[in-house]
């Protein structure tokens, strides 16, 4: 008898294992949709790595697409680093990775127009990069795999295969089919997917407690958009004017309520080695989402002492050049000072895998230099 109950209690924490870890997944999934939106590369890094240890045990079907999402993520985010390399076939770069797993998912996209345009600006931005680094060798090995194992249009494969042929970055080609257009259709693809998936209960759930907690009022100021949907901000907002004697603050005229804290967090681990991301337990293809220079692959043995190794690595400082100052004024004269995410995912601009803290850094160096 004994023996029994125990086989039921463990049936009924496997169960309740199974619906957590879906709840937490759904999170990890809704906070990892909104750091792309936002361009924060070292959040969206942590979020990874979170989320790859959640998604070691079995998942369901609908888990596993949004697996199969955040790995396509990864892989744009690092779209313009040809050194990163998200597959052991070497010749793969992070957006032709990408394009391979978009048609894997093709069935979680709403409407067939948004699948062939993000499609084509993989396509498009797969040779861009490549030509804009000056590697014309990588951009005729992107254009012949994007022809040989997608679908595209005609039209669009003539003219890319003329810019290639040209050598030219700066192909009037590229300002319809531009890396930021890219990202804010893949934004566009993802809203719709959230608005059928929302992925919000322990936000919502996290939320009413903190409201209901009596140690929730001096915390409640500091929650933000990124903690709250949007009809919980608008409960927010109820619940202050109902309580007149609460610390007032200015929601319309303060932005901190509309953005994150501007302390910008530090991985937990380099992203630059990779790991196995295995979707569930059983023998699967891994999709890593972790990114690695060519220099390093040969350094990567395992799991564990890739871990351990990573760990104790440091690398040293690397020389910011005269090229990459001028790309930082240039970055800082289009998008202004403080967008240093816009300059990152600027195609125009190459600053050879420097974070935006980096950025700011410089920056600030620079004006002092000139003061």
């Amino acid at each position: 008898m004994a023996a029994e109950n125990h086989n039921r209690a463990m049936c009924a924490f496997s169960q309740v294992r199974a619906v957590t870890t879906g709840w937490i997944v759904d999170f990890m999934f809704l906070s990892l949709c909104r750091r792309f939106k936002e361009g924060k590369f070292e959040e969206f890094n942590e979020i990874i790595q979170t989320l790859e240890a959640v998604t070691e045990c079995p998942a369901k079907e609908l888990h596993e697409d949004k697996t199969m999402i955040c790995a396509f993520l990864a892989r744009v985010m690092h779209g313009k680093q040809l050194d990163v390399q998200f597959e052991e076939n070497e010749d793969m770069l992070p957006l032709m990775s990408a394009a391979k797993i978009w048609a894997d998912i093709e069935h979680t996209v709403a409407e067939r127009c948004v699948f062939i345009d993000v499609l084509e600006l993989l396509f498009v931005q797969s040779v861009a990069v490549c030509l804009i680094s000056d590697q014309i060798s990588h951009a005729c090995l992107a254009l012949k795999w994007f022809e040989k194992n997608h679908t595209l249009s005609q039209n669009l494969c003539c003219k890319v295969s003329s810019m290639v042929r040209k050598k030219d970055p700066r192909d009037p080609l590229l300002k319809s089919y531009s890396f930021p257009r890219l990202l804010e259709t893949i934004q566009t693809y993802l809203d719709a997917y959230l608005e059928k998936n929302p992925s919000d209960y322990l936000v919502k759930e996290a939320t009413k407690m903190l409201q209901a907690s009596p140690e929730s009022e001096k915390s409640e100021d500091d929650l933000t958009q990124d903690d709250l949907t949007q009809d919980d901000l608008t409960q927010t907002l109820d619940a202050r004017r109902k309580h007149p004697n609460k610390k007032e603050q200015n929601v319309g005229n303060d932005p901190s309520v509309f953005t994150s804290s501007s302390t910008t967090k530090r991985k937990l681990l380099p992203t630059n080695f990779m790991e196995e991301w295995e979707i569930d337990s059983c023998r699967k293809p891994f999709l890593s989402v972790k990114r690695i220079p060519e220099s390093d692959v040969s350094q990567v043995t395992s799991k564990s002492m890739e871990t351990s190794s990573t760990l104790k690595r440091r690398k040293s400082p690397r020389k910011w050049t005269d090229k990459l100052d001028r790309h930082l004024k240039r970055g800082v004269k289009r998008h202004g000072v403080g967008k240093w995410a816009q300059m990152l995912l600027d195609a125009d601009l190459d600053f050879e895998g420097r974070t935006g803290v980096m950025l700011k850094d410089r920056w600030r160096i620079l004006m002092k230099y000139q003061g």
